[in-house]
């Protein structure tokens, strides 16, 4: 477990140079991450500075992730370490700001590895406005050794929640199906990795067919589907613990558990007496109430983050379009109104945007509209792109994309992907195999 000790957190007057949306001198940077294809902000990452080799090594390894996470986010734009003037070992005296603007850095990180008696890791960093030569922020963190790749993300985490203004998404994982073998004989296995694709593993082994893992908002259980001898269950799966429960068996089919907000309960949608619909399931009673009742497919359903409302997808109108109605099932109202179909629908953690697949003219595409159905927009696209999810602070979303076969059964391989809100900065996951279906977890606690 990480403990966070707070150095220095200054609200400075910060311009920095190339950046959008931002405030006069008097104010904070605010960024809109939103819209737009903005140039990324140049940052100088040095090595976190140990005395020891160990120490030195953490370091080193810490900033490389640091640099990775903010290049990835397409907001920032870490400067080649060979160009830097002043040493991680002179930086320790304070930061020689000429050095830093003469090859162009408007941001700097600064930091230090010690290993205690103890054998626990103490990390501090401080980031400096070049411009205007002030520290913009500054903390320190414990671990173990064995922690620093945690304590980079929650550096990362730091850095952009200063310069942009918005949460970071970094200190999180991403639980997905990872999918092996031919296309008539998927092997699907349930496994979960950190945003980055690091620290991979696998949760269950493959014996059993598995899908729609979602996390819970403690980011510590998840729920998935799997098929006991071609009966649909839903399980609740600790993560720490691997222990594994079942909510139930559903005869028929079942799909896309979810939690609420609250995690008090599980909304899905059951296919009943040849009809599906949309039902909740408290897990403390394990008692099921059913929300819709219509004679058409009602399914993929998620709530809103105050859990008063929930958005689903519905053929109610004659083709697959994007409904929302309050939590109880009532006050139903259509929002997607474009050409082509909608499903999987998600809202946003901040509550102010909800994600969707489309299928339009052959092709599939990821995008997002508001509540009302208003500003809709096409973030990503390809042969096959589905299932998007989105980060903590609903400013980034992954998804999967799965490549055409060709007439011999080659290609068809299904990767995942992320993009932000722009569009303009779509990034393949790696993954050791083929993955689909992701699912991102909360901040971890």
């Amino acid at each position: 477990m990480l403990t966070r000790l707070r150095l220095a957190a200054a609200a400075l007057a910060v311009a920095l140079m190339g950046m959008l949306a931002v405030s006069p001198a008097s104010a904070e940077v605010r960024i809109d991450i939103t819209r737009g294809h903005m140039k990324p902000l140049p940052i100088a990452i040095p090595d976190i500075f140990g005395n020891t080799p160990q120490e030195s090594q953490a370091g080193k390894d810490i900033a490389r992730v640091v640099a990775a996470d903010l290049e990835r986010s397409g907001l920032f734009k870490p400067i080649d370490q060979r160009a830097f003037i002043q040493t991680s070992a002179a930086l320790q005296a304070g930061p020689r700001f000429p050095d830093w603007k003469q090859i162009n850095a408007e941001a700097l990180v600064q930091g230090k590895a010690e290993i205690g008696p103890d054998g626990r890791m103490r990390v501090e960093f401080r980031l400096w406005d070049v411009f205007n030569e002030q520290q913009m922020t500054g903390q320190a963190y414990t671990a173990t050794p064995q922690g620093w790749r945690r304590v980079a993300h929650l550096i990362a985490d730091s850095i952009y929640k200063r310069i942009t203004g918005e949460d970071g998404y970094f200190d999180t994982q991403i639980v997905y199906i990872s999918e092996s073998g031919p296309k008539n004989d998927r092997k699907k296995r349930l496994a979960i990795m950190d945003q980055d694709g690091e620290n991979h593993r696998f949760l269950t082994a493959g014996e059993e067919l598995v899908l729609t893992p979602r996390f819970s908002p403690t980011a510590r259980e998840i729920t998935y589907m799997s098929y006991y001898k071609g009966t649909p269950r839903v399980y609740v799966l600790q993560i720490d613990t691997a222990r594994r429960e079942l909510l139930g068996d559903f005869p028929g089919m079942t799909f896309a558990p979810r939690f609420s907000p609250d995690g008090n309960k599980v909304v899905m949608s059951l296919a009943q007496d040849g009809n599906t619909e949309i039902y909740e399931m408290n897990l403390m009673t394990r008692q099921k109430r059913r929300l819709t009742n219509h004679m058409a497919i009602d399914t993929s359903p998620s709530f809103s983050p105050d859990s008063q409302r929930i958005v689903f997808n519905s053929d109610r109108g004659g083709a697959q379009q994007l409904y929302v109605m309050d939590a109880d099932g009532g006050n139903v109202s259509r929002i997607s109104f474009g050409d082509g179909r909608y499903a999987t629908p998600v809202w946003s953690p901040r509550g102010d945007l909800i994600a969707f697949t489309k299928m339009k003219s052959g092709e599939f595409f990821i995008g997002v509209m508001r509540p009302d159905g208003s500003d809709e927009r096409l973030l990503a696209s390809g042969y096959l792109v589905e299932g998007p999810t989105w980060a903590p602070n609903g400013r980034v979303l992954s998804f999967w994309k799965e490549t055409q076969s060709d007439e011999r059964g080659r290609g068809g391989t299904s990767k995942l992907y992320t993009v932000d809100l722009t569009g303009f900065n779509e990034r393949q996951v790696v993954t050791p195999l083929d993955g689909s279906d992701p699912a991102w977890s909360p901040l971890i606690p």
